[in-house]
């Protein structure tokens, strides 16, 4: 007998087409029989040692969250209810171009200072892999959801080129086509960048290129944070479309917003862009998180050539009094280019964590209101923070437009993905809160997409991208990854005063067909794996 079935459910199963009222009958961890409307039909309703009443609920696959920050936080907390409250089955690792593979000890330990603001610094982890592929078996040795890794391409010119801001060797670059190479013959499904942080930024486009080439052989996909979210936005997607599809490859935009006062009102014209890209053949998706506000750290605010050198480098940068001048320059008058090409407004850059306890006062506070209280200009507060807390303060930038917003989630190619910062005692609440907020606020009470178009966003369509042949429906044959909803009561509980909040009406989630969350609470199941690239994609391309 099969171990579970859940019975009358309304099915929204990811493929986009209307709900249907079922009995889902999950065995092993796959989906192996759905009888529809069995209650009213009369038939011979299927059983199992195990029955869940989901009257009421409608049964989903569980969400993929295509940007994810989850690197050392799902090795750290494995209880990680962050996520997994939130119906997420799979998360994408390794995004905006910095992460834990593939490193040597020199790389690891500064990638670990660099997105210190990110993911904390891990002293209480024990970093016992160096390679993607040792990265990948220590997911598996059991974590609250799957994973799912990009090759980061920062980190990568990191390992062979170090954090200067020159052009790669001709030997240079052949390294790095093989570590990416590696990289994917170990599972990785493709190669982020994060084109506004160092070292990554200082790639030109034709080494990208190269590095896309690779990635494309093995059926992978490009993920950039590229160069500009602000000024210059829209000639930066444009530049990502153009470089993919010279390499070859397919393309998904990283949080693709249109922030800044520049920018308002301008997600038409991005679409438009898009439109026209794909209406001559190219393979292009993209993610957002559905709010207004972005976050990182208040490092990366910094003009890359203050970057160069590395964390310990910036560190001796600010400390000098000319060279700390002429980086307020560059940010609050020019336009740092990690600032977007826009002046930094200090009124919208919020403190959201800090690395030392000591420094607890400024979060939840913007650098402009701390300034105020102590005295100070905007700049100086920030050069204090950054210098005493060794680049580890995390921020939230307040400077979306939610008519962009809304505009870029309706696109036939869009996903959702949270760029949730799993840090600091006021992070994002993007990071507890985004497939909810999804659903009650742009589904249930604004209606700017409908259920099922909305669980196809954020189920079918990243498995599709991501080329997983068995995730992403409510299928016979698929993997039990599956979320049961209230789609009448869910909706987030963070919110920005109180960002740790976990979501309402989201009663069950599956993983692998186990319980990760029941009743409303976690469990202490550890189904989630890494999910690995197929073998067999190889010499492939998804178009």
């Amino acid at each position: 007998m099969e171990e579970l079935v859940i019975r009358d459910a309304d099915v929204v199963d990811g493929s986009g087409a209307p709900s249907y009222r079922a009995d889902v009958v999950v065995d092993r961890g796959r989906i192996v029989s759905i009888v529809k409307e069995a209650a009213d039909a009369g038939c011979q309703r299927p059983k199992a040692r195990r029955e869940l009443d989901a009257e009421g609920l409608t049964l989903s696959p569980g969400f993929i969250d295509m940007h994810a920050h989850s690197d050392l936080a799902l090795l750290r907390d494995p209880d990680h209810s962050a996520k997994a409250a939130q119906g997420v089955t799979l998360e994408v690792l390794g995004q905006d171009g910095l992460s834990y593979a593939p490193v040597d000890d020199r790389t690891l330990e500064e990638v670990r200072r660099a997105i210190t603001g990110w993911n904390g610094h891990g002293d209480d982890l024990d970093f016992d892999w160096r390679s993607v592929g040792e990265y990948l078996d220590r997911l598996d040795r059991g974590i609250a959801v799957n994973a799912a890794y990009l090759i980061p391409q920062g980190t990568v010119r990191a390992l062979v080129v170090g954090w200067e801001d020159r052009a790669a060797t001709a030997q240079e670059l052949d390294r790095m086509r093989q570590l990416v190479a590696e990289g994917m013959e170990q599972g990785a499904l493709g190669m982020s960048s994060g084109l506004t942080y160092t070292p990554g930024m200082y790639a030109e486009d034709a080494e990208l290129t190269e590095l896309c080439r690779v990635v494309a052989g093995y059926g992978g996909y490009y993920c950039p944070h590229h160069r500009s979210y602000g000024a210059g936005a829209l000639e930066a997607y444009e530049e990502m479309v153009a470089l993919a599809r010279e390499a070859g490859c397919a393309l998904h935009l990283a949080h693709a917003t249109m922030n800044f006062g520049v920018n308002k009102g301008r997600a038409p014209e991005l679409l438009a862009l898009l439109d026209e890209a794909l209406a001559s053949g190219a393979d292009i998706s993209l993610d957002t998180y559905p709010y207004t506000p972005g976050a990182t750290t208040l490092a990366a605010l910094l003009p890359s050539w203050a970057g160069e050198g590395g964390p310990e480098a910036v560190l001796k940068r600010l400390a000098d009094d000319d060279t700390a001048e002429r980086i307020r320059h560059h940010l609050e008058e020019l336009g740092a280019d990690g600032c977007h090409g826009v002046p930094v407004e200090w009124d919208t850059v919020e403190i959201s964590g800090v690395g030392d306890a000591a420094f607890a006062d400024f979060v939840g506070r913007t650098v402009a209101e701390s300034a105020r209280r102590r005295g100070e200009s905007p700049w100086t507060t920030a050069r204090h923070l950054l210098l005493a807390d060794r680049l580890a303060p995390s921020i939230l930038q307040h400077v979306g437009h939610e008519d962009n917003v809304r505009t870029i989630m309706r696109h036939r190619v869009h996903t959702g993905g949270s760029d949730g910062i799993l840090q600091g005692a006021k992070p994002h609440p993007r990071a507890y809160g985004t497939f909810p907020r999804y659903l009650g606020t742009y589904v249930r009470e604004l209606g700017v997409l409908s259920l099922e178009e909305c669980v196809a966003h954020l189920t079918s369509r990243p498995a599709a991208r991501l080329r997983l042949p068995d995730r992403g429906l409510v299928k016979e044959g698929y993997r039990a990854d599956l979320v049961l909803f209230d789609a009448r009561t869910v909706a987030p509980g963070s919110t920005f005063e109180e960002p740790l909040r976990l979501p309402t009406g989201i009663p069950h989630v599956l993983v692998d067909g186990r319980f990760v969350i029941e009743d409303g609470r976690r469990t202490d199941v550890l189904a989630g794996r890494a999910v690995r690239r197929s073998p067999m994609q190889r010499n492939t391309r998804h178009r």
